[in-house]
């Protein structure tokens, strides 16, 4: 009988350590139409969405986690230091879009400080923001007023700290066995 409750005492154990990201709160004050719950294989990330800034591009970031085109996605270019991208649900390497058009920029003055996300885009058209993000590891100034400005970080920026980085000196960015957006959700629809 000791031995059972032993054991039982270990899955209880097992089972509570396993399941932090899912009973995690979300923050106080948040407005859960307008934020995006990320769980990855690193843990959860929340993030605000600034529907003020850039409404076009928040909405399209609900649909696309509504559709779970994101479900499973990697971060494919993760530079430390920098930024990590992800959102390319179509070929899962950073070269696909969704099959919805092409976004209108919605620059703001906003700086691209850590924690800020972006939307990424096709060289130097302004006008080719469709899926994939960006969350900003530190400050890049260099940014601002180049990429739209969708979101930001208000938790889990250690577990963006903790994703797979490139090899240092690789200019691309790509990850080798990158680290995934297990299930994205709009924060309202989270169970």
């Amino acid at each position: 009988m000791i031995r059972r409750l032993a054991i039982l005492a270990t899955i209880f154990a097992a089972l509570f350590s396993a399941v932090p990201a899912v009973a995690q709160q979300l923050p106080a004050n948040l407005d859960k139409a307008n934020a995006l719950v990320i769980d990855t294989t690193k843990g959860r990330i929340v993030i605000k969405l600034r529907t003020d800034l850039a409404p076009q591009h928040a909405e399209r970031l609900k649909q696309l986690a509504r559709e779970g085109y994101y479900n499973n996605v990697p971060f494919h270019r993760v530079m430390d230091g920098f930024m990590a991208q992800t959102g390319d649900g179509q070929n899962f390497n950073g070269s696909g879009g969704s099959k919805y058009p092409n976004l209108k920029q919605e620059f703001s003055k906003v700086h691209f400080a850590r924690g800020i996300v972006g939307m990424a885009r096709r060289g130097d058209s302004v006008d080719t923001a469709n899926s994939q993000f960006f969350i900003m590891f530190a400050d890049g100034g260099s940014l601002d007023n180049q990429y739209t400005v969708v979101g930001e970080v208000v938790q889990g920026m250690d577990v963006v700290d903790k994703l797979k980085k490139a090899p240092p000196g690789s200019s691309s960015g790509t990850v080798t066995d990158p680290d995934k957006m297990v299930k994205v959700q709009v924060a309202s629809d989270v169970k």
